[in-house]
C-alpha cells in the first residue's frame, strides 16, 4: 500500500513563500501523474498542479507564474514551491499520485494559511 507524505505547511504573510514536499512510502511504483490539489473551506477540491509523463506539466491559471511543481522519479518525491502568496491560495493542500489506469493516491492533506 503506497502512503503520501506532505510536509511543509504552515502560517505565511501575503506575499511571502513556502515549500511543499510528499514523499511517497510503501510499496514504490512508477507514477504516471503525480501534482497537488487543495480544497478551500466551502469549496470544492482543485488541481494546482501537476506532471504527468508524456504530457508535461499543468498549472491552474490561479497560480501560473508563482507556484512550480519539481519531481524526483528516482525518490517519488514531488514538490511545490509557492511564491508571492495570497489570502485566496489559503486551503488544505493535498498530495496526489497515481499509476495510471489504476485509482490515484491521495495524502492527508497540509494547511497552508496565507494572513498577515
Amino acid at each position: 500500500q503506497v502512503q503520501l507524505v506532505e510536509s511543509g505547511g504552515g502560517l505565511v504573510q501575503p506575499g511571502g513563500s513556502l515549500r511543499l514536499s510528499c514523499a511517497a512510502s510503501g510499496n514504490i511504483f512508477s507514477f504516471s501523474s503525480m501534482g497537488w490539489y487543495r480544497q478551500a473551506p466551502g469549496k470544492q477540491r482543485e488541481l494546482v498542479a501537476m506532471m504527468t509523463n508524456g504530457l508535461g506539466t499543468n498549472y491552474a491559471d490561479t497560480v501560473k507564474g508563482r507556484f512550480t511543481i519539481s519531481r524526483d522519479n528516482a525518490k517519488n518525491t514531488v514538490d511545490l514551491q509557492m511564491n508571492s502568496l495570497k489570502p485566496e491560495d489559503t486551503a488544505v493542500y493535498y498530495c496526489y499520485a497515481r499509476r495510471s489506469p489504476a485509482p490515484p493516491y491521495w495524502g492527508q492533506g497540509t494547511q497552508v494559511t496565507v494572513s498577515p
